[in-house]
């Protein structure tokens, strides 16, 4: 049975673009923003791209013992730009 949840969520993130994206080396961090009635949410999705043996380049969302303190640095960063944009929300709605 397909997961259609994650489907429709893939399609609504590939419809626009993240609000922020985050790379060290070959690792990407995108941030992906949902503003609802309930207020503003985020998200976040991890890329590594890699070469193959001919030398094409490709994504995968999975991640080699060598590339966690890089994922870790990364996903803090992400973390920090997030709590960011949440207090620059806080800001807007109180003036």
């Amino acid at each position: 049975m397909a997961n259609t949840s994650s489907k429709t969520r893939k399609n609504s993130q590939t419809a626009q673009a993240p609000v922020a994206r985050i790379r060290l080396g070959l690792l990407t961090a995108s941030i992906w923003e949902r503003v609802q009635l309930t207020g503003t949410f985020y998200s976040v999705t991890i890329d590594r791209r890699y070469r193959d043996s001919k030398g094409e380049w490709h994504t995968t969302h999975s991640f080699d013992k060598a590339n966690l303190l890089t994922l870790a640095k990364l996903v803090d960063l992400a973390d920090t730009e997030i709590i960011r944009r949440l207090a620059a929300h806080r800001e807007q709605a109180a003036a």
